[in-house]
């Protein structure tokens, strides 16, 4: 049996509300492939549970299936009976939840909507009739993210002020992420991080035995891996118009990151990308970027690629396939991609970078308490040229700053890449202090920096020392 992993806040607080007498009801949302159904099946590990996965069949083939599921589930019933209406499905688990306390799990919700308009009214009506008086813990799971926010937890939703609780669970961090592959080392835990983007069905698919370019070549390189197919799959469950979103992807994946670049870049009216960047937005697989401090300036947004799997895939794959196909995947890889694996990482590790900052600011570890970490881009007016800052970290309260600058490469980090950070201390907001700079390194610091730099200002920060920063915490 697979070992379940993190989780653990979701966990508390689902068991929290277990233990409350009376109706509960709690959503469960996020993108695909994120460990929805596990967190469920492990949370209901042991407990009195009729846990339901709907299908794209019809209404009556759902409410069939549900009807048989009861019957299995109770032994009150008489051999050959069935359920003739949905009603008397709801009737009979409001009957026994009214004895003990009862889970009731409805996964993929949004099919049941989609099969009946009716269908979350009449959860309405049974919540509010029957079952509010009951010791039902009811769950409410689904994958389309704008579905249950529009649809279950928006104002207008029938349902609306009857849940206990909502969770919307995202893709884990790259702390998170490692806990899937213990033994690797911290630049391989990295590396697994980038190519999956902490969504734990990637993840589970890692095998820590082999290493992680096995199996990169084994997942993404060959035609039989799971990723060398995921996209085409992953978007065709989402989207009507594949090509459409698929284009953006690989705009956005090859650095075409501004909507009207996007728009040019793929032929499609702005319009119709605007709204397809929103769709995309929804379904956690691209965000929104603006430059920190400076949020309002339109021209100053960017959209990038937050799943790993699909920002790798269309970078590397595309121009892959004629090779994977021959069966030469292998090595395409190792000519082709491998020297190209740090640049890639580039982004990655300046993702990774503000999550540390982030928690070590909440924690207290910083000279000032971050509570929001971004990125700045702009022109220096000293060198009229473009330049950004990787780590922006501010505490908002008292107008404190921090800055930090990432490396992901195997060359020690010196004092030329710290001078340069330096010289863009001013060009943040003003109104920020700059309290402490972070040199964050793949590849190391050299003796100039050990040797001079102030701890109480400077902080340097390699691979091994974020992987650690779990550990630090837990033991101060």
């Amino acid at each position: 049996m697979n070992k379940f992993i993190g989780r653990k806040e979701e966990l508390a607080s689902l068991e929290a509300l277990y233990r409350r007498e009376g109706f509960q009801m709690v959503i469960i949302y996020g993108r695909r492939r994120t460990g929805k159904s596990t967190l469920i099946s492990e949370f209901v590990r042991n407990k009195n549970c009729i846990h339901f996965t709907a299908t794209r069949s019809g209404i009556e083939k759902n409410i069939e299936r549900l009807g048989k599921q009861v019957l299995e589930h109770f032994d009150d019933f008489p051999k050959g009976l069935d359920f003739k209406t949905a009603e008397s499905v709801w009737e009979t688990i409001g009957q026994f939840a009214a004895k003990e306390r009862l889970v009731l799990v409805i996964d993929e919700l949004p099919y049941l909507a989609e099969a009946s308009d009716e269908f979350i009214s009449v959860l309405q009506y049974y919540i509010d009739s029957q079952w509010m008086n009951t010791q039902l813990y009811l769950i409410l799971c689904g994958s389309s993210v704008s579905f249950m926010e529009d649809e279950v937890l928006s104002e207008k939703s029938p349902i609306y002020g009857r849940r206990t609780s909502q969770i919307r669970l995202r893709p884990f961090d790259y702390l998170e992420a490692a806990e899937f592959v213990p033994d690797y080392s911290p630049e391989d835990k990295a590396l697994c991080y980038g190519i999956t983007g902490g969504v734990a069905k990637y993840l589970s698919l890692i095998d820590d035995t082999k290493s992680i370019e096995e199996n990169i070549i084994l997942l993404f390189f060959s035609k039989t891996g799971f990723f060398y197919e995921e996209p085409g799959n992953l978007l065709n469950q989402e989207f009507r118009n594949v090509s459409l979103y698929s284009d953006i992807l690989d705009a956005i994946a090859s650095g075409v990151n501004r909507p009207n670049e996007i728009a040019d870049r793929t032929h499609y009216t702005d319009t119709v990308i605007a709204h397809a960047l929103k769709t995309l937005q929804s379904t956690d697989i691209i965000s929104r970027v603006c430059a920190i401090t400076d949020e309002s300036n339109k021209k100053k947004t960017i959209y990038c690629i937050d799943d790993g799997m699909l920002r790798f895939w269309y970078r590397f794959i595309p121009d892959a396939i004629d090779s994977i196909e021959a069966g030469r995947g292998e090595s395409y890889f190792n000519h082709r991609v491998k020297s190209r694996i740090s640049e890639y990482m580039g982004e990655i590790f300046e993702r990774m970078c503000r999550s540390y900052t982030l928690k070590e600011g909440l924690d207290f570890h910083l000279n000032c308490m971050v509570s929001s970490v971004g990125k700045w881009w702009g022109t220096n007016p000293k060198t009229k040229k473009q330049t950004d800052i990787d780590v922006v970290g501010l505490d908002k309260g008292k107008k404190q700053a921090v800055l930090g600058e990432c490396k992901y490469r195997n060359e020690l980090f010196d004092k030329t890449s710290f001078d340069e950070l330096l010289e863009r201390n001013g060009l943040i907001d003003h109104k920020y202090e700059i309290v402490q700079y972070l040199l964050f390194s793949k590849g190391g610091f050299s003796d100039w920096l050990k040797s001079n730099a102030d701890p109480e200002k400077i902080k340097l920060v390699d691979l091994k020392d974020m992987y650690y920063l779990k550990c630090n915490n837990k033991s101060e």
